[in-house]
């Protein structure tokens, strides 16, 4: 059985209320897995997130961080400031933050370079919009990202980052792309880190609107190593679904 990584990405929801029971069943629930169970929760729930799940089965993170280790940047935080809670994880790059923040592939690669630095585990996102895949650039527009994004970085470096295809079309949207839409652009995602960076045993989750009802069909193909889970992570049912997925 093929081990499968899947991270939940929380986003701006949740409250203390629902989290507190919430990462109690999900303890329990990777401690029953044979897969990777891993979550990004918002800054200010990281030191629930340590005390409820430091020591436990589960990774957990941010969902950013800023590139600088400290100074006067209002409202940022640092790689620093999320090993004081021993974050495992911390999401860089996602098209949210590409979009509504602005964000370029050289603020990625700064941020990718900072966490690694600071030993923790970048989640590297990349993906196109509905507009770039109409047009015909899903491909190069990727291989853009990948490329500005590991700018500089050796093979030992890239090795221990993990990646996330999201279509941005797909996210939060409730459509997702197919099975072989998702497999085909993940396959073309590691093409392109093995031939540039030599690393051949990359991690590529698939990120976008992965739920129970999709989530067997998205991770029995060969290239997709797991999921970056957003919404339907927010309900432990449908994630637990997603988390016992059994595939060959």
């Amino acid at each position: 059985m093929k081990k499968k990584y899947l991270i939940g990405n929380m986003k701006m929801n949740m409250d203390y209320s629902h989290l507190e029971p919430y990462f109690g069943d999900l303890a329990r629930i990777a401690d029953n897995s044979n897969n990777v169970v891993g979550v990004c929760v918002p800054y200010v729930y990281l030191e629930l997130a340590k005390y409820m799940l430091d020591g436990t089965k589960v990774l957990y993170g941010a969902e950013n961080m800023y590139h600088e280790d400290s100074g006067a940047y209002t409202g940022e935080i640092s790689a620093n400031m999320l090993n004081d809670f021993a974050c495992d994880l911390v999401i860089v790059g996602h098209s949210e933050r590409r979009s509504y923040f602005h964000e370029s592939d050289l603020d990625v690669n700064k941020k990718i370079k900072k966490a690694l630095d600071s030993g923790l585990t970048p989640i590297m996102c990349f993906g196109e919009t509905l507009e770039e895949r109409q047009g015909n650039m899903a491909f190069s527009v990727v291989e853009k990202q990948l490329m500005g994004g590991l700018q500089g970085l050796e093979y030992d470096e890239v090795s221990r980052i993990i990646f996330a295809y999201e279509p941005v079309w797909a996210i939060g949207t409730g459509v997702s792309a197919t099975s072989d839409q998702a497999e085909e652009m993940i396959a073309f995602a590691k093409r392109i880190i093995a031939e540039n960076f030599g690393v051949k045993e990359t991690i590529v989750l698939y990120g976008g609107s992965m739920k129970p009802s999709n989530a067997e069909d998205l991770l029995s193909k060969p290239s997709i190593d797991g999921g970056l889970i957003g919404g339907a992570c927010l309900k432990i049912d449908d994630f637990e679904k997603i988390i016992n997925v059994k595939v060959e």
